[in-house]
């Protein structure tokens, strides 16, 4: 679970004051992640690692590891694999459509840039998906937690956002748009309570509000 740490302020109006504490959040609408779909769509890398991340569990580390050669041949419905860096154990998503259909536009992005270069290494499976400058090198979690820092700016979202926050939007859509039970959840994400997921998720206290209100007497 992400801890929330003191952020001193910064150029983003979104920053607390200094001193205070917030949490990373999720994107909490649909047409708030279809509008950075549409604003990252001139940069693939950018927006295949926004798609598959919100259509995945997986940690920002886990998704900086994922290299050419484990996505390449998948399909709709495969199971992805990635070793967990805390745990050393293999965490296995299924990719759905979304995500594979981002993950073909990246590798199409690639082919033409490795042709335009004549740097074959930009389509070597053992690459990373994710490459900074240079394919051997894979984007760092710092760098993506800027990067979604600035795409959610950009896109006029109020709040503080990070690179747990594609993970989060992930859960958070699970539990307001799919109904899925938070042992589910809770498996998903590594929790040990059904308490730690509802906080991780930020919607604790909109699920207890809704006891109140969902049934009158």
């Amino acid at each position: 679970m992400d801890k929330a740490k003191p952020i001193a302020a910064g150029p983003n109006p979104n920053h607390p004051k200094l001193g205070d504490t917030i949490k990373v959040e999720p994107i909490r609408t649909i047409n708030a992640i279809n509008k950075l779909k549409q604003q990252l769509a001139p940069a693939p890398r950018n927006q295949t690692l926004f798609i598959v991340g919100i259509n995945t569990a997986y940690r920002a580390s886990e998704l900086l590891s994922l290299t050419i050669g484990q996505v390449k041949h998948l399909q709709p419905s495969d199971r992805l694999e990635v070793k967990q860096k805390k745990t050393k154990k293999y965490r296995a998503v299924t990719l759905n459509t979304a995500a594979y259909e981002a993950i073909q536009r990246l590798l199409q992005h690639l082919e033409r840039k490795a042709l335009e270069t004549r740097n074959l290494s930009w389509v070597d499976e053992k690459s990373y998906l994710f490459a900074g400058r240079e394919p051997k090198k894979a984007l760092t979690v710092p760098t993506l937690n800027n990067l979604v820092k600035d795409w959610c700016m950009r896109a006029n979202l109020k709040g503080n956002y990070g690179s747990h926050t594609l993970r989060k939007t992930w859960g958070y859509m699970q539990r307001t748009k799919q109904n899925t039970a938070i042992p589910l959840l809770m498996q998903a994400f590594g929790h040990a309570t059904q308490q730690q997921t509802l906080a991780y998720l930020c919607i604790q206290d909109e699920e207890i509000e809704s006891i109140y209100t969902a049934l009158e007497l």
